[in-house]
Parts: C-alpha cells; structure tokens; sequence
C-alpha cells in the first residue's frame, strides 16, 4: 500500500545562530551543516582565540609576570593557533566564508606569533627585537582592519569585538616598535577585552544549541 510523505520544512534560521545551524551574527554566507555531518566549528575557534589572547594579554598588561611566556607559545601553537586554523577551514568547508576567513587568518597569525617568539626572534639583534614585533603587527594590522570592515552585517558583539582586537594590534604594534611600555601594558588590558567579548560570543553560541532557544543576545545585524 502506497504511503503519502509530507515533505519536511526547513526551519527558520536562529537569530543567534547554533551549533548546527546558520549563525546569522557572522553575516548573510551562513549555511547549514552539510550532508557529510560538518558541524559548526565557530564555538571552538571563538574559544581558541580567547583563550590564548587572555594569556597573553595578562603578560601584556603586566597582571602577570613575562617568566612564564613560554607557556603562551605553546597553547598559542596548538590551541590558539592551529585549532583556530582548523576550525576556520571547516567553516571554510561549510560555506560559512566570513568565519572562515575570520578564524584561519587568526589561527595563522598565532602560528606564526609563536613560531616568532619562540624560534626566530633570536636571530634578530636585541636592539631591533622590538621593531621586529612591531613590523609583524603592523603588518596584520591591515587583516584586522578588513575584517572588522566587513563585520558590519554581522552583529554588535562582532563589530565590537574585532574593533578591540584592532585597537589591541595597533597599540601593541606601536608600542613595541617605539619602546614604549605604557602602550603595551594599555594593549594588554584591550585585548583582555577582547578576549572576553570572544568568550561571550561563543558562550552564546553553545547556550543556544544546549537550550534551544537564544540566552544571550548578540544584537544580529544581518538582514533575514
């Protein structure tokens, strides 16, 4: 006997986005997980960006002592970086362009920062290791500026968040080229800020998908 099948609804996507839905806080791109069981790696790579910006940015602000920096390269390598660059490709893989692009250039930067600091920068002369850090931040400075840019369709958390991080790269970033330690220790304490904006951003995202429903609001500016 022939049965009828109802074709099942899409359901709308949420305005905070979860783990296996569209995350329209990251702009228009946002797809669904694919057939092959892709997940959303945004979370996880919100996460490894907060964490080590914290660790670092409390050596920064001088709350804690540099003696222990080598522990930041290590989670900067592993976590900070080539988790994020993971996470950023599988966004890449879901169609998901913003986050992607987001998250693999991040997760390239703290690569190549640890990588810096804890191989090359010797071979710089002691004098210039200052205008060394400098010239890399200067130089991704530009990256932070594009994609706070284009964050504008995203949502308010978002915005605010990689316009600390930019204020974060452009202090630090003069501060370590001209010497000037007050300028560090100021960057320190913005991307302590940031740290915890990324922090909320995933938090919000994971309450959602364990609750159903939207807990914490990231005020979307994508138009649905």
């Amino acid at each position: 006997m022939a049965t009828i099948t109802t074709p099942r609804s899409t359901p709308p996507a949420r305005l905070n986005g979860a783990l296996n839905e569209p995350d329209l806080e990251f702009g228009r791109d946002q797809h669904a997980p694919t057939p092959e069981g892709w997940g959303n790696a945004g979370p996880l790579s919100l996460l490894a960006f907060a964490v080590v910006t914290l660790m670092l940015s409390l050596i920064n602000a001088k709350a804690i002592t540099a003696d222990v920096a080598p522990v930041v390269f290590g989670v900067g390598l592993i976590f900070g970086g080539t988790t994020q660059l993971i996470g950023g490709l599988i966004q890449l893989r879901n169609g998901n362009t913003f986050q992607g692009v987001l998250f693999s250039c991040f997760g390239a930067f703290w690569i190549a920062l640890a990588a810096i600091l804890q191989w090359y920068l010797k071979e710089v002369p002691a004098a210039q290791a200052g205008h060394a850090l400098g010239l890399l931040l200067y130089g991704f400075t530009p990256m932070v500026v594009v994609l706070w840019l284009a964050s504008f369709r995203t949502s308010r958390v978002v915005v605010v968040a990689l316009g600390t991080v930019l204020v974060t790269f452009v202090l630090l970033g003069v501060g370590n080229y001209g010497g000037h330690t007050t300028l560090i220790q100021l960057g320190g304490w913005t991307g302590i800020v940031a740290a915890a904006l990324a922090f909320y951003l995933a938090l919000a995202e994971l309450c959602e998908f364990s609750y159903g429903r939207t807990v914490l609001p990231v005020w979307p500016l994508a138009k649905v």
